[in-house]
């Protein structure tokens, strides 16, 4: 049955939601066409920041930790370390800093392992330097800038893989680093450059460190 008109009113009750239906669909198509620009804008920022290499003379090479295998460098974390070692040969930075923690059953942290790979490879001990704490890339960039600015270091340059690229440029300048970005020679997906791009996005937005806080 239809709703019965209002006493003094020709026009259905339904009728008067009509100008707040429109206005509030309105408001909804202009957010998400916000929030798709906003995400298509940081999508090709992302995808910019992999493909640019960066390597200014600097104060030290910080290299991004990844898995491990018993002491072992994974395929990832072995193309940032030949990509530092090739960075510290061509006299970008005399320090190399190898960052990470270890897993739940681990023996030897992605730090260790990094710094065990670069001794193998020449590099001497004074050379090198190492974060063993962090469980997350924001952690240990937060640790290496404040045991750097002990040493009165802030000119970095950041090796990870190229998607990472903009998004550890951010948290560099959150831990207070003035950071360039020299990804290794990994290869990148459409998967990865998504990922990247949610995390840049939110990050940006909240913070990188309450992002990180989120993760855990």
């Amino acid at each position: 049955m239809a709703d019965a008109p209002e006493a003094g009113s020709g026009r259905p009750r339904w009728t008067r939601w009509r100008p707040h239906l429109k206005r509030t669909s309105l408001a909804l198509l202009v957010l998400v066409v916000l929030l798709s620009t906003y995400f298509a804008a940081t999508f090709f920022q992302v995808w910019r920041a992999s493909k640019r290499d960066a390597r200014p003379r600097a104060d030290a090479i910080v290299v991004l930790g990844a898995a491990q295998y018993d002491g072992r460098p994974s395929p990832v974390l072995k193309a940032r370390l030949d990509h530092a070692i090739a960075l510290y040969e061509a006299g970008v930075a005399p320090l190399v800093v190898v960052t990470g923690g270890r897993q739940q059953g681990d023996r030897f942290t992605e730090a260790t392992t990094g710094y065990n790979y670069l001794r193998a490879h020449g590099l001497d001990d004074s050379a090198i330097r190492k974060e063993v704490q962090g469980r997350s890339t924001y952690e240990s960039l937060a640790a290496v800038s404040r045991f750097l600015r002990a040493e009165q270091i802030r000119d970095v340059v950041l090796v990870s893989s190229p998607s990472h690229s903009k998004r550890i440029s951010g948290i560099a300048r959150e831990v207070g680093l003035r950071a360039a970005v020299s990804p290794s020679t990994e290869s990148t997906n459409p998967q990865q450059l998504l990922r990247e791009t949610v995390a840049v996005s939110i990050g940006r937005l909240v913070g990188y460190r309450r992002l990180d806080a989120l993760d855990h």
